[in-house]
């Protein structure tokens, strides 16, 4: 099936292949990528729509000299697969296997760490500049798609390389209509409105009677017209950036895109300044069923190709991001105030049940976090009661609006914190590590960490009574498969409970770690409290504990330096409490890629590595009381 890709085992191979053999080569490699991500699971449509463009940008540019850079880089499985990385690919997005996204220690040519959206051309343009500055002769390539282009980031990056008239960078639009959602905002309609207005529809309608008598001029006209429709506006919009724009194209024909980038290469090569190149492409390409919904296919798991994704036989156990969707809608339904925000993530945050039942009270705002967070701030200043649904590590890229729009004025809006913790295949980039430090540190702010799907219910309900911010952190996929009770009952604000009494230790468990802290528990005979609340701290309880108990350990899916176990030691510290404290969290250190479960064990979060962890500190240390623990061999625990 691969006789020709299976000799490819760089781009300088795939430059030493006629021109009339790359479409053969592109049938290979799409075959390989589906194929390949049936097998692991991972990201398909946006690398189906992405073959022909990888071939002709390796085959053009001399690469890994030439820079690329891809924006987001879900879409780098055919660039992978011709960089060396083919046979790697029964790894991808496994422990110790292939990364998912670019990586520069994987390769030489993921020449910029990518996974978050909209930093491509930023990178390459810093680059292009840096050649420039070192007298060195290469070009930078950035790759990025058009859900990509609606973030503030690229046009700021846009507006700053216009201005750098001799630099040697190409930016190429890859336009599919659809980045993970459908795409939103002003720009993606005025070009539609544009294209639908008055005049261009009467002229149209006149060339089309004036053409009917003769087929092959109104076959032409429609081709010179869907050529028409993009080269207007967009050449005008991007080429008062200071681009040079040329499209759009067919990002799918090769007889297109290889002399186009050729022309394109030699003219950065006469310094006719920065490049824009526009590329229509599909998600999907290739595979019909990917090509029918390319949002299902977005990041399926294994499958088999010849039959495509199965639902699945037995109802599985409710996702933290279900028991989201169903408490949302349930909650608009109750109180009117109610509006739910998301930058670009609706399949993603579980919002697509109250997209439909309340459209009027539903904003997708794009790839722009930044907005997000301070559209909310706007909404609750007229008395409305904002949900934002963003993941963890997305909510890093509006942590100023968070803390000066929102925090600062003190305003009720509620973060719907989804993928909080470790997040598996995906890897360091879309770990939810960080967002109990960051959030913990600003005034106003409070943080709930539910520890099953009932809680997260009970406690979103919680969050949205109050009168102020809230952020509620729940992990990707199910939990301890807690059946959530109807209604909208809460929780009382800022307090926890103890779940499990014991003698000596207490363990302080934060979110869904309170279960395997539980099993470890029964071993070492320790008590174990669910604390809920990260901030504000239950310190009437905590104090309690501190007072009963000889030593305390604190459990949490995050970040250990200054997380919630960093919180406890506050506190003891401020009541002038002296006990012994072990914090277990996640280590400073980036977390790869991996199976969730594997990982928290591999990090001692699971119920054998709190134990054991518990063991190694207290059981027969000189510096603590003894009989704090049952006389087990630490052998034993494995």
């Amino acid at each position: 099936m691969y006789a020709l890709l299976e000799t490819i085992n760089s781009p300088a191979d795939l430059r030493r292949l006629p021109r009339t053999q790359l479409k053969a080569l592109a049938d290979e490699l799409r075959a390989y990528v589906i194929d390949s991500v049936s097998k692991t699971g991972g990201h398909l449509s946006s690398n189906l729509g992405t073959v022909e463009l990888t071939v002709a940008l390796h085959y053009v540019f001399n690469t890994p000299d030439d820079r690329l850079v891809w924006d987001v880089g879900h879409q780098t499985y055919p660039h992978k697969i011709l960089t060396g990385r083919r046979e790697r690919m029964a790894s991808l997005r496994q422990f110790g296997g292939l990364s998912g996204f670019p990586r520069r220690d994987e390769s030489e040519y993921d020449t910029f760490g990518t996974a978050h959206s909209s930093t491509s051309i930023s990178a390459a343009l810093g680059m292009a500049l840096a050649s420039q500055f070192k007298g060195e002769d290469r070009n930078s390539v950035a790759i990025i798609g058009d859900g990509s282009m609606s973030a503030g980031m690229a046009f700021e990056a846009l507006n700053n390389a216009g201005v750098h008239d001799d630099c040697k960078l190409l930016v190429v639009l890859n336009d599919n209509d659809m980045s993970i959602s459908p795409p939103v905002g002003a720009l993606n309609r005025h070009l539609a409105q544009l294209m639908s207005g008055r005049f261009y529809a009467s002229a149209r309608h006149v060339g089309k009677k004036v053409l009917q008598v003769s087929p092959p001029l109104l076959e032409l006209a429609r081709r010179l017209e869907s050529h028409a429709k993009g080269m207007v506006v967009p050449a005008t919009l991007f080429e008062n950036f200071g681009f040079n724009y040329i499209g759009p194209i067919d990002g799918h024909d090769l007889e297109s895109l290889i002399p186009t980038m050729e022309n394109i290469k030699h003219l950065m090569a006469s310094g006719a300044g920065p490049q824009f190149l526009h590329v229509v492409t599909k998600k999907g390409q290739g595979y019909k069923l990917a090509e029918a919904d390319p949002i299902a296919y977005h990041g399926p798991g294994k499958f088999d190709p010849s039959m495509g994704l199965q639902k699945p036989t037995a109802p599985a156990r409710q996702t933290f991001t279900q028991v989201f969707g169903r408490w949302l809608c349930d909650m608009a339904e109750h109180d009117p105030r109610l509006i739910g925000i998301t930058p670009a993530m609706r399949e993603g945050s579980g919002m697509v049940e109250f997209h439909k039942r309340f459209p009027k009270r539903y904003h997708d705002v794009g790839i722009a976090e930044q907005h997000a967070v301070t559209f909310a701030a706007g909404m609750a200043c007229e008395g409305l009661k904002p949900v934002v649904a963003i993941y963890s590590t997305f909510l890093q890229r509006g942590y100023d609006q968070l803390i000066h729009d929102v925090a600062l004025q003190n305003l009720p809006v509620v973060f719907a914190l989804d993928r909080a913790g470790l997040v598996g295949a995906d890897g360091a980039t879309h770990a939810g590590a960080y967002d109990i430090p960051f959030l913990r540190c600003i005034p106003n702010m409070s943080i709930a960490c539910p520890a099953d799907e009932n809680e997260c219910r009970k406690l979103l309900t919680t969050a949205f009574e109050q009168n102020s911010p809230v952020a509620v952190r729940y992990p990707r996929g199910a939990g301890a498969g807690v059946e959530p009770e109807a209604g909208l009952k809460s929780l009382p604000f800022g307090k926890g409970e103890v779940r499990r009494e014991g003698k000596g230790i207490a363990i302080l468990a934060f979110g869904t770690l309170l279960y395997p802290a539980l099993q470890a528990a029964e071993k070492l005979g320790a008590t174990v409290v669910n604390m809920r609340w990260a901030k504000p701290l239950d310190s009437e309880l905590l104090l309690k504990i501190a007072a009963s108990h000889e030593a305390l350990v604190t459990v949490e899916e995050g970040a250990i330096m200054g997380g919630a176990g960093s919180a406890v030691s506050e506190a003891l510290q401020a009541a002038g409490v002296l006990k012994p404290l072990l914090q277990l969290g996640l280590k400073d250190e980036f977390i790869e890629h991996g199976e969730v479960g594997q990982l928290l064990a591999l990090q001692g979060l699971d119920a054998a590595g709190i134990e054991s962890a518990i063991r190694a500190r207290f059981d027969g240390n000189s510096l603590q009381p003894s009989g704090l623990l049952p006389k087990v061999a630490l052998k034993s625990v494995a």
